[in-house]
């Protein structure tokens, strides 16, 4: 079907979005034709923000508009603990439940070989930075449980293990094979309190 070209090229940008196929980008690009004038420059304007305003703490790699942010700036949590995550959606997750009051590292993916995502391509060069001292007394690996997650969790905890640092992994309250971010709170805490030592 012809659509003029700035419709098609809208459409065309919708669909590089994760999850939107064609018929729904058709979808979001006529509500945007829909959409008054104000409302279309405050979203462009939104996009533009994020690219441009946000980018990885220097110390946790979460994504943030200040350096350091402001998790790692806040001294009432306990430097002796740092909780291992994949992505900064399962920190959001991880602290909806008012339970964990340690620091995070952020990873951004897990080790899968079948989508050539090795550790070089996965923030751990920059965790192993931040064990140098000896505040660090344990990680807790709170990776997807899914197949991904374990052998990121697992791969970390040899890696680790020389340091003398205690390696946990969040106990299985978590569905196997789902994501941390859809879990909720009351899982996520049942998850925390049973973690155990990897071996």
């Amino acid at each position: 079907m012809y659509y003029p070209e700035a419709l098609a090229k809208l459409i065309d940008a919708f669909t590089r979005l994760p999850g939107i196929g064609p018929k729904t980008a058709g979808r979001l690009a006529f509500h945007v034709l829909r959409m008054k004038e104000e409302d279309v420059t405050d979203f462009a304007k939104a996009l533009v923000n994020v690219k441009r305003n946000l980018h990885y703490c220097s110390v946790c790699c979460n994504i943030t508009d200040i350096d350091p942010c402001r998790i790692c700036m806040d001294k009432s949590r306990d430097p002796s603990i740092i909780c291992v995550i994949q992505e900064p959606k399962d920190l959001v997750a991880m602290e909806r439940t008012r339970e964990f009051r340690g620091y995070y590292h952020v990873l951004h993916g897990a080790i899968s070989p079948m989508e050539g995502i090795g550790p070089d391509e996965i923030y751990v060069a920059e965790l192993l930075k931040r064990l140098g001292d000896d505040t660090v007394q344990e990680l807790i690996m709170a990776t997807n449980p899914n197949i991904e997650g374990e052998a990121t969790a697992m791969y970390l905890s040899r890696l680790i293990k020389p340091f003398g640092i205690k390696v946990t992994r969040i106990a299985h309250g978590l569905p196997v094979g789902g994501d941390m971010e859809y879990a909720d709170e009351v899982t996520l805490t049942k998850a925390l309190e049973g973690r155990r030592e990897l071996n």
